[in-house]
């Protein structure tokens, strides 16, 4: 496999587009059914008279099999390889997305979660390993952020495909069916360009999440509001008095503050000696943009100002996460340490569903803000406790 190198003069290669194209564009596909399957399916389970609390119960599967698909996706692409597991990964999230119309009964909801979001773990891990192990080193922030951003199309589209389509009939799952598909063509086309597993970590599954915290602290944050924020919030507007259409909407418009502040977080972040302030500034956004949420819900186009830059630097936390990540480590560690850093999005999209929807049903609609409030809060006192107490760059 070709990699970019530095030259002599400190100068960095050209990146290396085609390995880079293959990786994003398949993550992206996942990105187009994720973000309207999670809306589609909060929808019509609210329809069918589930309860908040059981929506997150729901939801929250997606964790558990994200947890117990990343310690063994280092291992499946070191005895199959990347691509081949792609490969199988991208049939199996296809056919599970489509068997949600075909699941009459909730319980059986919960195994077709586990298998369509364990397969698209394996996705996302394989897809930021082959992304990092392309990307030149001082261009790592600029290429993880066109990642993002491409992400966030995908993210966006879900839910203006979801808007446009509603949530009757099949259509809208052989769409996603069929965005997950289309992930199959790059990936097979660049398959001989993907990185090689040849060697094992130098340590446990577990030791990578606490070996880089203030990049995996972030992603949980992140996953928590992601799952739940976009499992819960259609629900939430719809009972402040929006209809699906404008509630999908906003979800759109977060979207599209991912897709414009990621480049320039990614390529801000390259400048950085140390990424860790920026990734506690963006905490703080969140937490700020939490808060205003209940104050200004009433109007939707101050929602949309707001969930437009707040959408935008809460997906930043992922960015910037997963490119001081890749700073540290190299090879066979950076492999398990992206496996680890999706594992803490898995708990976090356990924690998140769980606890916000838990909010809602005690606390009331605010619940939904508060309850964000809190993920983000947290992070900022990690960051302040490191700061304080442990000022060495991890």
């Amino acid at each position: 496999m070709s990699r970019p190198q530095n030259d002599l003069n400190g100068h960095v290669e050209e990146i290396h587009w085609p390995s880079l194209f293959a990786a994003i564009s398949a993550i992206s596909a996942v990105g187009i059914a994720i973000g309207l399957g999670l809306p589609l399916l909060s929808i019509i389970l609210e329809k069918r008279g589930i309860s908040s609390t059981m929506i997150g119960l729901n939801s929250a599967m997606a964790g558990v099999a994200a947890m117990i698909a990343a310690p063994i996706t280092t291992r499946l692409a070191h005895d199959f390889g990347v691509a081949r597991t792609m490969l199988w990964a991208v049939i199996v999230s296809a056919v599970s997305a489509l068997g949600f119309y075909y699941a009459s009964a909730f319980w059986m909801w919960f195994p077709l979660r586990f298998a369509f979001h364990g397969a698209t773990t394996t996705l996302f891990i394989l897809s930021e390993f082959w992304i990092n192990a392309a990307a030149p080193p001082r261009r790592r922030g600029l290429v993880l952020g066109i990642y993002a951003t491409v992400l966030a199309v995908g993210f966006a589209m879900g839910p203006l495909l979801f808007s446009a389509i509603g949530s009757d009939g099949i259509r809208p799952f052989l769409i996603g069916a069929g965005a997950i598909l289309i992930a199959a063509i790059p990936i097979y086309i660049a398959r001989h360009e993907s990185p090689v597993l040849d060697e094992k970590p130098e340590r446990h599954f577990l030791r990578y999440i606490f070996l880089v915290p203030t990049a995996t602290a972030a992603v949980f944050v992140f996953g928590a509001v992601e799952a739940g924020g976009l499992s819960l919030f259609p629900i939430y507007a719809v009972r402040e008095g929006f209809s699906e259409a404008q509630a999908a909407l906003l979800l759109t418009v977060m979207g599209i503050g991912n897709m414009v502040f990621q480049i320039p977080l990614g390529m801000y972040s390259d400048r950085l000696r140390d990424r860790r302030p920026l990734l506690a500034l963006m905490a703080l956004t969140g937490l700020v943009g939490s808060l205003l949420l209940p104050l200004l819900i009433e109007d939707w186009l101050l929602t949309a100002v707001v969930l437009l830059f707040w959408g935008g630097c809460v997906s930043g936390l992922y960015t910037v996460g997963l490119a001081h990540l890749g700073s540290r480590l190299t090879g066979a560690d950076l492999a398990a340490a992206n496996a680890a850093f999706v594992f803490c999005y898995a708990v976090g999209t356990v924690a998140g569903p769980q606890a916000i929807g838990a909010a809602i049903d005690i606390t009331g609609n605010n619940g939904f803000a508060w309850a964000l409030a809190s993920f983000f809060g947290l992070y900022v006192m990690l960051s302040i406790g490191r700061f304080l107490f442990r000022p060495k760059r991890t």
